[in-house]
């Protein structure tokens, strides 16, 4: 039974876009990229634990796990067809000439063949958000959105996103087709969209979709250093952040984030998702930021971050942190907006 009052707030998703939940839930974790999986129980009644807070939108890709993810929560998506809103992504495929590398493809082609791979997995017949999980520079924008926009005339997608695109790429495709969110990622360590993507959003009406709003996990304070606290296979042992001198030195930066979390009487990641709900009203748009996790207790402890409200002087005393922060977001920044700007 979910008392009414632990229902998070809903909002429309960009301009034309679906309602959903202030919060949505990121399932890339539950299967794919963050180490050994919890059981696998546990991460199904995290689904459904979510949906009775009022999470609505559920987060996957077709790379994740080369399609495994969107297996996974297919179940899920099924039973409760009618209340979920469901985003799935394309673009990041298998590089034919290196069996463990990746490319970007962004051509209709391609694009066809990957909604109708999502479509089958997932056991649906039209996704609700789709996105394009990242750019090829080789394929103009227009051409790519005007794929998709192909798809939601044959009823296969209600809804366009994009993910990790220039504020520039975002006007572009904006004349092509609507679009109702924006994914990047963004975080008391990641500001970067904040110059030129925030503002073309919010100028469009196209909601702000943040993903790792809690640092993949260091914002949270669950870990420290990648190379010694995680497992072999954790995707975040490649990231430069979390690695070596620069995450000594990024831990050191999380002091002010302690000390609003000790006297609030809250935890770390509730602070950062605060933050980062927050910027909805610094900013003046839609923000669904979609934190991951695989355990109902972490679920609850983000969704009721959605009603704390920092003030003014803990805005203030988090506002110098990200450009502090050590070391680069990926290894290679070039598939992100920050990279072609």
């Amino acid at each position: 039974m979910t008392d009414s009052n632990e229902k998070i707030a809903t909002v429309a998703l960009g301009t034309g876009g679906p309602e959903v939940g202030v919060q949505g839930l990121g399932c890339m974790g539950m299967s794919f990229a963050y180490g050994p999986t919890t059981d696998e129980g546990e991460a199904r009644a995290t689904l459904e634990r979510a949906l009775e807070l009022g999470v609505t939108l559920y987060d996957t890709a077709d790379i994740y796990g080369d399609g495994e993810n969107e297996k996974f929560i297919a179940p899920f998506v099924r039973a409760h067809r009618d209340q979920v809103v469901l985003a799935t992504k394309f673009a990041i495929a298998a590089d034919p000439e290196h069996p463990q590398g990746r490319t970007v493809r962004n051509d209709r082609p391609y694009i066809r063949q990957a909604v109708e791979g999502s479509l089958r997995r997932l056991g649906v017949d039209e996704i609700d958000l789709y996105y394009m999980h990242r750019r090829d520079v080789n394929v103009p924008i227009e051409e790519t959105v005007g794929a998709m926009a192909e798809l939601v005339a044959e009823g296969k997608v209600k809804h366009l996103g994009l993910s990790e695109v220039t504020g520039g790429e975002l006007r572009a495709a904006q004349a092509v087709h609507p679009i109702a969110a924006l994914q990047s990622e963004w975080s008391l360590f990641s500001r970067d969209i904040e110059a030129q993507v925030v503002p073309a959003a919010r100028e469009l009406g196209v909601a702000l979709v943040p993903y790792s709003p809690l640092g993949r996990g260091f914002l949270t304070g669950s870990f420290v250093n990648a190379d010694t606290e995680l497992s072999s296979d954790d995707w975040r042992r490649t990231q430069p952040r979390f690695t070596g001198d620069n995450a000594a030195a990024n831990a050191a930066l999380l002091e002010p984030v302690r000390r609003i979390a000790r006297e609030r009487g809250i935890s770390l990641g509730q602070v950062a998702l605060a933050w980062v709900q927050q910027q909805a009203q610094v900013h003046g748009l839609t923000v669904v930021p979609i934190p991951g996790t695989r355990r109902r207790s972490r679920l609850e402890e983000n969704t009721a971050a959605t009603r704390i409200t920092l003030t003014a002087d803990e805005l203030a005393a988090l506002e110098p942190i990200a450009d502090k922060v050590a070391g680069a977001r990926y290894p290679d920044m070039s598939l992100t907006s920050a990279g072609r700007e």
